[in-house]
């Protein structure tokens, strides 16, 4: 069990599609205590294994005093949405309203390939969407209108760890209130 660094806007990890888990083995095992712990010491809502460097299906969530962790997640939104701010732990600093669907039936796997569903609305559907597109390469500034992506892409060049190889800091500078996934 280790803390990582977690990987910045930039990295092209961050932009694949990540490859289904196929074997529910101890480094799988290793791997969700690692994100848990990067997660849990950032702090964020969620961690996908792409930000820290490992292009599995693969991600966890602490929302309202619970984490857990999904395993080649599939996802079915709700027709309702919900519009509200949203960060991200590769994108340090960077809070934008982003549309979501209000709620979700997320299915998959533990850590030990036993089947897992799990039904969230609010911040629980939100961390669940935004992890689940980090798994296809997709970030939440993705999501965004044209003049908000616009707006976050000047905020972005103009970041002190833009262009970084490394973190710069493993530690978030998201305010603690559940909005930096």
């Amino acid at each position: 069990m280790a803390v990582q660094p977690i990987r910045l806007f930039g990295d092209p990890i961050l932009r694949r599609r990540a490859i289904e888990v196929d074997h529910f083995d101890k480094e799988l095992r290793t791997l969700v205590r690692d994100l848990t712990d990067t997660m849990l010491d950032a702090p964020g809502a969620g961690l996908a294994a792409p930000q820290i460097g490992v292009g599995l299906r693969v991600f966890t969530w602490h929302v309202d005093d619970q984490v857990g962790h999904l395993v080649n997640p599939v996802l079915e939104l709700s027709e309702e949405t919900q519009d509200g701010p949203e960060g991200c732990l590769s994108l340090p600093e960077l809070t934008y309203d982003c549309l979501r669907a209000m709620s979700v039936v997320a299915t998959g796997f533990d850590m030990y390939g036993e089947p897992v569903r799990i039904e969230g609305s609010e911040l629980l559907a939100r961390a669940l969407q935004h992890e689940t597109d980090h798994l296809d390469g997709i970030l939440f500034i993705d999501k965004l209108d044209p003049e908000a992506r616009k707006a976050a892409m000047k905020e972005i060049r103009e970041a002190e760890w833009f262009g970084l190889e490394q973190p710069a800091v493993k530690v978030s500078p998201h305010p603690t209130n559940g909005f930096g996934f």
